[in-house]
């Protein structure tokens, strides 16, 4: 009885950890890559990222970030390398939540995943990545002041049957 259950318990630990493995390595083929550094990293153009790995002080670095020039990223942050450059070791990547793609450095990435800051493996499905595609067709309300009047919302009665 001992040896039938020794042998259901090694069944049940190493399908599991089969199909994890073989999860993540499908998603290295289809050019996902979890980020290993932390800092603002991830460029709009080749020449920011190097501007700001070469020449790096808090003044650079504040004024690419505040201008939208670079982005930060994150160990254990999932990305979708779209571009690979290999004579300038760049890749051109799609980052969770930014819908234009970014240049960071191909060493600054991994295919070996790594957990983020919540200790999480990010997959496809929880990293919020954005098909440059798709973002097209998403409409993203401006975030200055519209000469359009905001609609009022009337109050509402809590109870059933009772007067204002």
């Amino acid at each position: 009885m001992k040896i039938v259950c020794t042998v259901f318990s090694v069944i049940a630990l190493t399908v599991p950890v089969s199909i994890w493995a073989t999860d993540f390595t499908r998603l290295v083929e289809e050019g996902y890559r979890w980020v290993t550094v932390n800092g603002p990293y991830a460029c709009i153009t080749e020449d920011a990222l190097r501007q700001i790995t070469t020449d790096r002080t808090d003044a650079t670095e504040l004024h690419m970030v505040e201008t939208g020039d670079a982005f930060y990223l994150i160990p254990g942050t999932l990305v979708q390398i779209v571009n690979d450059d290999h004579t300038s070791g760049m890749s051109e990547i799609l980052l969770g939540g930014i819908t234009k793609p970014l240049w960071t450095y191909t060493s600054f990435l991994t295919a070996d995943p790594i957990h983020d800051t919540y200790g999480i493996i990010e997959t496809p499905q929880t990293a919020g990545l954005i098909d440059p595609d798709d973002a097209k067709q998403i409409k993203i309300p401006d975030s200055g002041m519209s000469s359009d009047p905001q609609p009022s919302i009337t109050p509402q009665s809590s109870r059933p049957g009772e007067k204002d």
